[in-house]
């Protein structure tokens, strides 16, 4: 197996508390290749002088995720109740965030709640079709994020890469993919056979471990500090031939979603989480598992 390392981005949700030219400067010195520009850390009016630091560094643009990432509420974030107003604010972001050409844009459904599921659905798969029509007028894909059904109900109506092929496919928008993410799908049982099925859909891959016990959907924790088998995950990707970003999204709730843990990621400075980051992911990337893949004749359980 080859020693070589893909493209790395972080998102810039790992580092919560810095500004965006703090990001930039911490993952750039990390040895990051992109960030993953988050709306939130843009100041409002002064678009201009984030686009101009971001062009400076040479940072390649990862996925982004807007303020409002969700078509049906979701719980502890901000935005209006009506689907048909929040996608509208998302067909909004993505005109703010084009100028970053990011290589996609995250979507998540949100939760049913008191709706009944099938309104829920079609709801979702409504908002999609907008949501892919205006993205396409951009030159943007949009990447639908299946979530963990850990603690998902609050969350999310797909949790699975087939369930969220199901509403692409009623969707039918060609702007449309999937975001992949280690951490929302290193529980499902399908996922290796998902990913050799579905790559071709996958607009972002979102890298994070899952701590052992988990306390909440916030507490994730470096590749290779926790138990997902990162090693198959990263492997699977690799043999299909993923040769988009690996972008580093770590949530470790330091009280801003009601847990202050004394060992949150969050807490640390930006430059030593950044740099922590990039090493842990190199490690793991370094051990993942040698999948086969069909079509390339590869063969299996080899490590490298």
């Amino acid at each position: 197996m080859s020693d070589r390392f893909p493209a790395f981005s972080i998102s810039q949700i790992t580092t919560l508390n810095s500004s965006f030219a703090a990001d930039v400067a911490a993952y750039r010195a990390a040895g990051a290749d992109a960030i993953g520009v988050w709306e939130l850390k843009l100041a409002d009016g002064d678009d201009a002088t984030a686009l101009e630091q971001l062009e400076a560094s040479g940072l390649g643009s990862a996925a982004a995720v807007p303020s409002i990432p969700s078509i049906l509420p979701l719980p502890l974030m901000d935005g209006p109740e009506d689907p048909h107003e929040r996608v509208e604010a998302i067909c909004a972001s993505l005109h703010r965030l084009a100028p970053f050409r990011p290589t996609g844009v995250v979507c998540l459904t949100g939760p049913a709640q008191s709706l009944d599921l099938d309104d829920a659905r079609d709801a979702v798969v409504s908002g999609l079709r907008t949501i892919g029509e205006e993205a396409a007028s951009l030159g943007l894909r949009v990447g639908l994020e299946p979530v963990n059904p850990a603690g998902g109900e609050d969350w999310t109506i797909v949790s699975t890469i087939p369930a969220a092929v199901e509403l692409l496919v009623e969707a039918a928008r060609p702007a449309l993919g999937i975001q992949f993410d280690t951490w929302h799908l290193c529980t499902s049982e399908t996922v290796l056979d998902d990913i050799e099925r579905e790559h071709e859909r996958f607009v972002g891959v979102h890298v994070a471990d899952w701590r052992e016990p988990t306390r909440t959907w916030a507490d994730r924790v470096l590749p290779g500090d926790g138990s997902a088998d990162l090693a198959s995950l990263l492997g699977a990707l690799d043999a299909v031939g993923w040769s988009g970003y690996y972008d580093l999204e770590i949530f470790s709730d330091n009280g801003a979603f009601g847990n202050p843990w004394p060992d949150s990621l969050w807490d640390l400075p930006a430059d030593e989480l950044a740099r922590r980051g990039k090493e842990a992911f190199d490690r793991a990337f370094r051990a993942r598992t040698l999948h086969e893949v069909i079509t390339t004749g590869r063969s299996t359980n080899e490590t490298g």
